[in-house]
């Protein structure tokens, strides 16, 4: 056993009144940069260029902006629609936006900015707290000890601390029941190999790095016994919209009997969308996957396809850890359920 607050020392963001300073996840693992944000205008830039990311992460970053365009005399509407712009497929951005907005449009002029900033702040709480309560919630159904897989970033960095799918993993390495973490490289901007081993390796969690190529093999070797990974998006019959890359090892873990979990808290949750068919998924730019660092790595005039996410269906998906309980199998009545629910566990027995 260890201590839980041991491998809990990484945050993403930090809020100061007149400006959010986020750490520039571009620049890691070989540099820790800090970029301060004094306007939404600026939040929203910092999203859109990746120096925040991760769902939870960006829709506190977007309520902070908030409150930065009501202290700078920004136009809120305008605001809104900048930062909702930004990174679009994230449910959690038009969450928070949509709760400080109307926590905006119930105070004074003259108490705006005070009680915006609180909002913010309390969002940015309640995800930690939530984080904390997934990751004991999703360990107690790992099972007896031994390897998982993870893909993208998941952890502090992606959140307001602590992690999703990376909470359960720092929980059940506290507990013993995590021995060692494979992390997806996650192409094209490596977030497995920069910044999920750049957290393990700073809590001091055993960590492995690998090209999501050979994770069906590393799957099928044995070693590992969950794929825990998080979301962008869960719709309202349980389909996951994740990083890409997502798909592919629900598929190989079902196909090899591992145990396929999705951390999510429930501001990820979007009951207004009936499956994930119905999800635009956003593409980036070409030269994402055709450079690196500034170097052609394609030849000139090749294409290509550059999906940030893609669907992976809720029949591949074993269990859906929130903050209101563990549903296994997800469904349509288990989402239903726990948007009724402040506490439930219909996880049934683990894979």
């Amino acid at each position: 056993m260890n201590d839980i607050d041991a491998v809990d020392n990484v945050r993403a963001m930090h809020w100061r009144e007149d400006r959010l300073d986020l750490l520039d996840q571009r620049r890691l693992p070989h540099e820790e940069i800090w970029l301060s944000c004094r306007t939404a205008a600026e939040v929203a830039a910092a999203i859109r260029a990746m120096v925040v990311r991760g769902a939870p992460a960006i829709g506190i970053a977007a309520a902070y902006g908030m409150a930065l365009a009501v202290r700078a005399g920004e136009d809120l509407g305008a605001a809104a629609s900048a930062l909702g712009q930004a990174r679009p497929t994230a449910v959690n951005l038009h969450w928070a936006l949509e709760r400080v907005s109307q926590v905006a449009g119930g105070v004074s002029a003259a108490e705006r900015f005070r009680a915006l900033a609180a909002e913010a702040r309390a969002i940015h709480a309640e995800d930690e707290a939530a984080n904390r309560r997934m990751g004991r919630l999703g360990a107690a159904r790992l099972g007896p000890p031994g390897a998982v897989l993870t893909h993208c970033n998941t952890g502090a960095l992606a959140t307001g601390g602590f992690g999703t799918a990376l909470g359960v993993v720092r929980t059940g390495w506290a507990q013993g029941v995590v021995t060692e973490v494979f992390a997806d490289e996650t192409r094209p901007w490596l977030q497995g190999s920069r910044l999920t081993a750049w957290e393990l390796q700073r809590e001091r969690i055993p960590v492995r790095v690998l090209c999501e190529g050979a994770a069906p093999a590393l799957l099928a070797s044995g070693l590992v016994r969950w794929v825990v990974v998080g979301a962008d998006r869960v719709a309202a019959n349980g389909d996951v919209i994740n990083k890409i890359g997502t798909y592919g090892l629900a598929v190989a873990a079902r196909r090899h009997g591992v145990g396929f979990m999705v951390v999510a808290p429930m501001s990820t949750l979007d009951p207004a969308m009936p499956s994930g068919a119905g999800v635009t998924i956003e593409e980036r730019p070409a030269d994402e996957v055709l450079a690196w660092d500034g170097h052609r790595v394609a030849p000139a005039g090749v294409g290509a396809w550059n999906p940030v996410f893609d669907m992976t269906p809720a029949e591949l998906v074993d269990v859906l850890v929130t903050e209101r309980g563990v549903v296994h199998r997800p469904d349509a009545a288990g989402i239903a359920r726990l948007d009724e629910a402040s506490a439930v566990d219909t996880a049934g027995a683990a894979p």
